[in-house]
Parts: structure tokens; C-alpha cells; sequence
């Protein structure tokens, strides 16, 4: 046989799509496993012909899970992004979207027993070392994928999976405002850096000469736009606690503008050259928690409401993204976001024997 057949779930985790794994199931050499990704999404081609990648960054990603052996977790959450041009895998980042198919497969795989019409599912997420808690439905004995709850983006409707944070602010750069100050200035620009789950940089569009409305296609075809953002990424990649961020896919750069459509502030989100169809989930939340910062490039764009407790709306390229943010005193003190979450297949995907002859 030719082929090394791998046990894989393939999800659509909120806005994004990725192969899931039990750890076990993969190389326990890093090095190795990375190469076995890279097959399984078919890297680096642009057209991820010869892998179950769908040519798109948002559909080149892999979840890495297995039993947790922390008294505070059930399952241990590893997320790789798969790069489409490059043979290169990418861990250093959390993805919120894959993390909502992260509990349903728990229970799909035996790892976490139901409790219940909701069984909750307690997630250590590797890559930044923080505690997510997903609810996810069962009313049956088992994950119910089917649902009235839509969330844009993704077509249809499917059942209501919420997660919540309590602590992943400067989860990775060490601090909600990594530079210390709510507003910097680089090349001219006024940035906000900002870390509540996603290191992300903010920009005001019109201080680039946007709108802040342009279309996905536009922005991406506009070099000269691309280029500033990446002057500005790497000059503050180091400043936000990152390092060289030359080779990393954080931070985000972030284009933000006065709410369209009765929300809280628009976005134009970039991961990190390429612009975002939506906008990732915890790109979602580092943005909305800068709309309740004072001193931030948001000041005088963002619509917020008053309370401990506020709904803020992300509008982005293809909808809203709503993000439920909890203050105690002032500070931030959790956060919560709906999501859904759909089982697309289950059975084996398959790589070259010659790359590996399997677990």
C-alpha cells in the first residue's frame, strides 16, 4: 500500500474550515508531523490540488487534540495553520473559529462523556495557554449540529455552541496593551496594539485613505496599501512582545471606521497580507475590547453602550460579529462569543507512505 491512512475529522468550526486529529494519530516528531500537514492540505500549491486544503487560508487549518492531563481541562487544543504558498506550518496563534469544533469532536471521539441537553467542554488551548469553556448541545446523548442560531459568513443555520474566556488577555505578547500605551505612532500612523486572545494592530482606515468600506477584492489587489501594513507590522511586531514577525502570521493588521449598519465599529481585518472574508474570532474580541479602552484609534469611531455587561458588534466584509464583554470595575473581566459548528466527514485521510508510514 502507497498510501498511510490517519483517522480525521474534517469541521467547519464557525467561519473557517480544518482537519481535526487526536494527537496520537499524528507524528510525535514535530518536524515530521508538520511534513504530514503539509501533504494532508496539499502545501504549498495555490490551488492545494493534492491535499484537502480549499486554496484559502481560512480553509487550510488543523486541530491537534488530546486528553488533558490539567485538574482545570478535559482536552488539550493544539492549532496549526497551514500555510497554502509556503511548506511552512504555523503554531503561533489560537484560531476561535476552529475552537468552536473543538468540543463537538471531544465528544464525537470519546474523549469528554455527554451531561446532559449541554455538555460542557473544557479546552486548554496550547498555543497561548488559556482556558476556554465551550457548551456544546446534546440533547440526544449526542452533539446536535442542527439549529436556529445563523452566524454570518457561513450559510444556514446550525445549533448554538457558546465559549467563553476569562483570561486571555495578553495571552500572547504578556499584556492587554503590549506597548504600554493605547495608541502609538509609526510611520505617521496612529496605532492601537492591542491582546485580549489575538495580538492585533489597529488603524484607522481613513488615515490611510479608505473608507473603510472597500471590498475584500479591493484591498487585496491594492499594493501599495499592503506594503504600508507590512512596514508598520514589522516595525511593532518587536515592540508588541513578538519578536521578528517576518515569518509569523501575527499580529493582524486591523483597518477599523465609523459602524455601517447599526453596529459597534466596522473592520477590515488582514491575516496578515491577505484580507479576512469576516474577521477571525479573536481578532473579533481583541477589536471590540479597544472600543472600550480609552485613548484608542477607536475613540470617536466606535458605538458602545454603558454597563458591566455590553454586547459589541464587529462589522466586517460579510456580516456582524457579536462579542459579549464583562467589566468588573472598569477592567476587563471575561468575555463570550456564539458560534456553530458542523461535522463535514469522518473517515481517513491519506499521505504518501514514503512521508510516513503511520502511528
Amino acid at each position: 500500500m502507497s498510501q498511510t491512512r490517519i483517522p480525521c475529522l474534517l469541521m467547519r468550526g464557525g467561519t473557517s474550515k480544518g482537519a481535526y486529529f487526536l494527537q496520537d494519530d499524528l507524528p510525535s516528531d514535530g518536524g515530521l508531523r508538520d511534513r504530514v500537514l503539509l501533504a494532508v492540505m496539499g502545501s504549498p500549491d495555490s490551488r492545494q490540488i493534492d491535499g484537502i486544503g480549499g486554496a484559502d487560508s481560512l480553509t487550510s487549518k488543523v486541530a491537534i487534540i488530546r486528553p488533558s492531563q490539567r485538574a482545570e481541562a478535559d482536552v488539550d487544543y493544539l492549532f496549526a495553520q497551514v500555510l497554502v504558498d509556503e511548506a511552512r506550518v504555523d503554531y503561533g496563534q489560537n484560531c476561535g473559529n476552529i475552537l468552536a469544533g473543538v468540543g463537538p469532536f471531544a465528544i464525537e471521539r470519546g474523549l469528554v462523556k455527554v451531561d446532559g441537553p449541554v455538555t460542557a467542554v473544557r479546552i486548554f488551548m496550547e498555543n497561548t495557554g488559556q482556558l476556554a469553556i465551550a457548551q456544546v448541545p446534546t440533547p440526544h446523548g449526542q452533539v446536535e449540529y442542527a439549529g436556529d442560531t445563523r452566524i454570518d459568513g457561513v450559510p444556514g443555520y446550525g445549533a448554538p455552541l457558546v465559549i467563553s474566556f476569562t483570561d486571555i488577555a495578553g495571552s500572547s505578547c504578556g499584556a492587554l496593551l503590549p506597548t504600554g500605551n493605547s495608541r502609538d505612532q509609526v510611520n505617521g500612523i496612529e496605532v492601537t496594539c492591542i491582546d485580549n486572545g489575538m495580538p492585533v494592530i489597529l488603524l484607522r482606515a481613513e488615515d490611510l485613505g479608505l473608507s473603510g468600506q472597500e471590498s475584500r477584492e479591493a484591498l487585496d489587489a491594492d499594493d501599495a496599501l499592503k506594503a504600508r501594513l507590512e512596514s508598520i507590522r514589522l516595525q511593532m511586531g518587536p515592540r508588541m512582545n513578538l519578536g521578528d514577525v517576518s515569518q509569523r502570521n501575527v499580529p493582524k493588521m486591523c483597518l477599523v471606521s465609523p459602524p455601517r449598519q447599526g453596529g459597534t465599529i466596522s473592520t477590515r481585518s488582514f491575516i496578515p497580507h491577505r484580507c479576512h472574508a469576516s474577521i477571525g474570532v479573536f481578532g473579533a474580541v481583541s477589536a471590540a475590547t479597544a472600543c472600550l479602552i480609552e485613548g484608542t484609534v477607536t475613540q470617536g469611531i466606535a458605538v458602545t453602550g454603558t454597563g458591566d455587561h455590553q454586547r459589541l458588534s464587529v462589522e466586517h466584509p460579510s456580516g456582524e460579529f457579536s462579542i459579549e464583554v464583562t467589566l468588573l470595575q472598569g477592567a476587563l473581566s471575561g468575555c463570550g462569543l456564539v458560534r456553530t459548528a458542523r461535522l463535514l466527514f469522518d473517515g481517513q485521510v491519506c499521505v504518501p507512505r514514503g512521508l510516513w508510514s503511520g502511528a
